[in-house]
């Protein structure tokens, strides 16, 4: 809906309590709120899940996204000891190495971040 229409305005002890908006208006707000930067970072389960069991989260994701060690660190231009390292547990990389590992798997630096 590209025309907003002015909302309804509910009062409790005579102060603004609720905005009443149309249905369209309101689908389109919390689209625009997903698509912001400070939009809540999404992962799906299975990363969840591997994290959980300990796995970091660069390891979860490269396994989520069907992905080698060999092929990701070929795509982020890091050699395949170097991510076998970054996938330990008490590894904690650099935040150029994180951009691009997050570059290669098409995701944000914050879903790599424990």
């Amino acid at each position: 809906m590209s025309v907003h229409t002015k909302p309804q305005i509910i009062t409790q002890d005579g102060k603004p309590a609720f905005a009443v908006i149309p249905w369209e208006e309101y689908q389109e707000l919390l689209e625009n709120q997903l698509d912001s930067d400070e939009a809540d970072i999404r992962f799906p389960h299975e990363v969840v899940m591997a994290n959980v069991r300990g796995d970091c989260l660069i390891k979860a994701w490269r396994e989520h996204l069907g992905l080698t060690q060999e092929e990701l660190a070929k795509q982020a231009g890091i050699k395949q000891p170097a991510l076998a390292r970054l996938e330990k547990a008490e590894s904690r990389p650099r935040k150029s190495t994180l951009k691009k590992l997050a570059g290669a798997m098409n995701i944000t630096v914050d879903h790599l971040i424990d």
